[in-house]
């Protein structure tokens, strides 16, 4: 077990499968000492736990919790290339997307649940840059999902 897994597994979380894309992409790409993610939904067991918009059918609380969960399924994504996460250097930069309400506009909010996650996970590695962008809808009326970019070390 890797020590990222292990660190995940203190923390009471297991590595899920990697989500299977819903159309013509790859869940992760490397490319030289980068892996870029695709967009992860916040997908349980092949399920979106919850739908709809952040701010109406969906609490901003339930929401931070799914972005976690799109943490965690971007890190499966990343694993998937690699073959072991302790080859993060450093996450580099995550991008969220929340399917707001029209009057919504806690996202950077939300978007800490996966910020905390790679943190509480990678520590000064999870460090990161990120932007927070509410959108009209995602796919499957997701509300949230989430993209990383990780450094691998050399």
């Amino acid at each position: 077990m890797s020590a990222v897994e292990a660190r995940l597994a203190d923390l009471g979380l297991t590595l899920p499968e990697v989500v299977p894309p819903l159309a013509a992409y790859q869940p992760a790409v490397r490319s030289g000492s980068h892996v870029y993610t695709a967009g992860q939904l916040p997908m349980v067991d092949g399920q979106l736990p919850v739908t709809g918009k952040v701010g109406a059918e969906v609490t901003a609380e339930e929401a931070k919790g799914l972005a976690r969960t799109c943490a965690l399924n971007a890190l499966a994504a990343v694993k998937s290339v690699t073959g072991d996460l302790d080859l993060i250097a450093r996450v580099v930069k995550v991008t969220g997307f929340v399917a707001s309400a029209a009057d919504f506009t806690g996202q950077p909010g939300v978007l800490n649940g996966a910020s905390e996650l790679l943190g509480e996970v990678l520590g000064d590695k999870g460090v990161h840059a990120r932007s927070a962008v509410g959108v009209a809808v995602l796919p499957l009326d997701a509300p949230v999902e989430v993209e990383i970019l990780v450094e691998l070390v050399p």
